[in-house]
């Protein structure tokens, strides 16, 4: 699964890598070294534009960035609560399941991240992981994302969106048996596409589990337990435990 990750890059450095644009109208949450559930997050959608009536225009699609709550809540929930249950879908069944089925069809998105967490249990402690290309380039986790409006129809919608997860690969398995779904450069158009519903083939091709080869790249770093308390921000968050050890000894006088 995936519950914390790290996303370090602005929405206008995220916008130049993915091709699109900065639509996050001056709501960019900025760097966070420990996305958590609930917490604002930057995503990469299509859709087709609008005109000042609201008409879309069938003939043309953006690529833009756009700021969204952690937490999937489908557009008939009663209570916007349920997103905090509700971070992963699994890509297995998320064309099946009522929360999902109707966002994986028009409403996928790319979730840029520097990599993510996971816990292994050693002994009667957990050992946080951070999972990173470690080229630099943001990894793009499979999402669907959803608007959802009070009863009333009163305030601004809220969007919402969810991560989606596969069976882990590789070294990876050692860790946790599942990881976020990622899509490469080369898919990034298919799976974006508004037009391109769940059950075209080359978006069903993309719901599988990474090549070997791919994850056999990524590094899988040990990290220190900094990364526990969702409070706890910054880059030290992301280095290695023994780089990490020295400095919080010298923050604590010892």
């Amino acid at each position: 699964m995936c519950g914390r990750y790290a996303s370090t890059k602005s929405a206008t450095d995220i916008a130049d890598e993915f091709r699109a644009v900065d639509a996050t109208g001056g709501d960019d949450p900025g760097p966070d070294y420990n996305v958590a559930p609930t917490k604002p997050m930057l995503a990469v959608v299509q859709r087709h534009p609008r005109d000042e009536e609201g008409t879309p225009d069938p003939d043309r699609t953006e690529r833009s960035v756009r700021v969204m709550r952690w937490g999937l809540v489908p557009s008939w929930a009663k209570d916007p609560s349920v997103g905090s249950r509700m971070i992963n879908a699994r890509s297995e069944t998320a064309t099946e399941k009522p929360a999902y089925r109707r966002a994986m069809q028009s409403r996928r998105c790319l979730i840029p991240a520097e990599g993510w967490y996971e816990w292994r249990r050693e002994g009667s402690a957990k050992q946080p992981y951070f999972i990173t290309g470690g080229d630099g380039a943001s990894l793009a986790m499979a999402g669907v994302w959803e608007f959802w409006r009070a009863a009333n129809g009163e305030g601004d919608p809220l969007i919402t969106a969810a991560v989606l997860t596969t069976d882990a690969v590789g070294e990876l398995i050692n860790v946790h048996e599942r990881m976020p779904l990622l899509i490469a450069p080369e898919n990034w158009e298919a799976w974006l596409d508004p037009d391109t519903g769940a059950d075209d083939e080359r978006v069903a091709a993309m719901l599988r589990p990474p090549a070997p080869e791919r994850v056999a790249r990524m590094e899988l770093r040990p990290v220190s337990n900094l990364v526990n308390n969702v409070r706890n921000e910054g880059p030290e968050l992301l280095r290695r435990t023994e780089e990490v050890e020295p400095i919080l000894a010298l923050e604590l006088g010892k």
